[in-house]
């Protein structure tokens, strides 16, 4: 990043340390749906103050754009406002409601045109509530106007990381809203179970909960590891389906198992079903050493998945992603400029 000339400013909040916490660990049990967006709220709550006192002070050390998450763009709207520079939301999800699916944290199951477009209002209002208080105080402590974050949102532009194959531009976004593309830059032993009954080797990335595997002809586990570099050189990946994983198999043209746990992941696991690539999602917590099996072998010996995975790749690759933030960039800066 510095070498391109970004400067990279820490925040105060360690999001492994608070999944970590007991109220973290609640809510990755929680998995998806309105008790796991209740169970985040009260988990972000309690950093909510550290993360804001961040963000502005990341903001007052000089900046040209500020380039928010979902999780930083309604703290970072008012940072940047009141340091008199632009930003740009770059999400990972569609958040925004729309007639055209259920939110992504509440499952994958379609509650129809007007239940999709009710229910995504409903949880982006009961969002805009974890982040109200937060934000009041941030203005007042920078000196602004009162200003709510609905209001705010409404003149923010928003690019999404994920291709438009995976996720179509619903149709009654507002302009503002746009989809840019991708940008580059268990327990253990079922699981292990499951890899012998599918007959395969296993590379066993411990990741953040730090799962390992004696080593053995079979079974090796590894820590952290490139994914572009990874995917590529495996025959079929078991992951997570978080948005950025989901990214990085899609890129690497092999089929996957999604074994989705979590807010988020049912939507991109069933994405990743209706695109082709992988066989039906394994839910975490109906995970079986059979079931998984089952599906890992169907992923191997049905060559669709693969034909279909690499054909999403090659199609992926026409696409550009980080062309269209870069445009949204200049643009910005060469209006405030």
């Amino acid at each position: 990043m510095r070498a391109a000339g970004l400067e990279f400013r820490p925040l105060p909040v360690d999001p492994r340390a608070e999944l970590a916490s007991a109220a973290g660990r609640r809510l990755l049990r929680a998995g998806s749906g309105p008790g796991a967006v209740l169970r985040l709220l009260r988990l972000g709550r309690r950093f909510m103050p550290a993360l804001s006192d961040g963000i502005a002070d990341a903001a007052a050390l000089g900046a040209d754009l500020l380039l928010t998450t979902s999780t930083t763009g309604a703290l970072g709207q008012v940072a940047a406002e009141a340091a008199g520079i632009p930003s740009i939301g770059l999400h990972l999800q569609p958040l925004a409601p729309t007639h055209e699916f259920a939110p992504t944290v509440t499952g994958t199951r379609s509650l129809g045109r007007s239940g999709n477009l009710l229910a995504g209002h409903t949880v982006q209002a009961t969002t805009d509530q974890l982040f109200a208080p937060a934000v009041r105080g941030l203005r007042r402590r920078l000196g602004l106007p009162p200003l709510g974050v609905a209001r705010a949102r409404r003149d923010h532009p928003v690019l999404h990381g994920f291709s438009p194959l995976m996720v179509p531009r619903p149709a009654d976004w507002h302009p503002r809203l746009d989809v840019a593309g991708y940008w580059w830059p268990a327990r253990l032993l079922d699981f292990l179970a499951a890899a012998r009954s599918a007959r395969v080797r296993l590379l066993l990335q411990s990741g953040w909960s730090e799962l390992a595997a004696e080593d053995s002809d079979s079974a090796l586990t590894i820590g952290d590891t490139p994914h572009d570099w990874l995917f590529p050189r495996t025959a079929a990946v078991v992951h997570h389906a978080g948005a950025g994983t989901t990214a990085a198999a899609l890129r690497s043209g092999t089929p996957t198992v999604p074994v989705p746990a979590q807010l988020d992941a049912p939507f991109w696991s069933a994405r990743l079903a209706r695109l082709g690539v992988s066989p039906s999602p394994v839910p975490l917590r109906a995970l079986t050493p059979a079931r998984l099996a089952t599906s890992l072998r169907l992923a191997l010996d049905d060559s669709r998945y693969r034909a279909r995975a690499q054909a999403v790749t090659a199609a992926l690759a026409a696409e550009d992603g980080a062309a269209k933030v870069l445009t949204a960039v200049e643009r910005v800066a060469t209006t405030t400029g």
